[in-house]
């Protein structure tokens, strides 16, 4: 195992490196949660009380959560006014954010929004990442595959084996 340090001019910093790191703790909603909500069962309308955020920019192959828009993660942060200005116009009250598994792109989204809303006071929006991201959400069965828009299962198989 070497311990040279890397080499910095081949190796480029990750593009979040360029922004603060969240300091808000994150929020997580399940996927049985969002479902429902996509539903219509708990009363919330999808593009008005909540909104979906797909952060994936060019991996979204195998399709997205119905109703999603595409935001790719590298253009939050320099945008968290104009977003939060629209949600806010839209009456918005909960932003979900999502990628590959949430664990990064969504996690940190999600906390770059609610950083900005403490930030402005604002507590009547709530900025949550969908637990396990996409893959859960693909792999969870058909009630929530059925809730997906250009659904290609055989994405999904080919990533359960890596």
């Amino acid at each position: 195992m070497s311990t040279a340090p890397p080499d910095t001019e081949t190796e480029t910093a990750p593009w979040y490196a360029a922004y603060p790191e969240p300091q808000s703790d994150l929020m997580n909603i399940s996927r049985a949660e969002v479902l429902e909500m996509l539903k219509g069962s708990t009363g919330e309308t999808a593009g008005k009380d909540f909104v979906l955020v797909d952060l994936r920019r060019d991996d979204c192959k195998g399709g997205t959560i119905r109703g999603s828009i595409n935001l790719p993660a590298q253009s939050m942060y320099q945008t968290l006014p104009t977003i939060y200005d629209m949600f806010k116009a839209a009456g918005v009250k909960k932003a979900i954010f999502y990628c590959g598994t949430s664990r990064g792109r969504g996690s940190r989204a999600a906390r770059w929004l609610s950083d900005y809303l403490v930030k402005i006071g604002d507590d009547s929006i709530q900025s949550f990442a969908l637990f396990e991201g996409i893959k859960g959400w693909a792999n969870a069965g058909p009630e929530y595959v059925e809730f997906m828009d250009e659904h290609d299962g055989s994405v999904w198989e080919r990533l359960k084996s890596q």
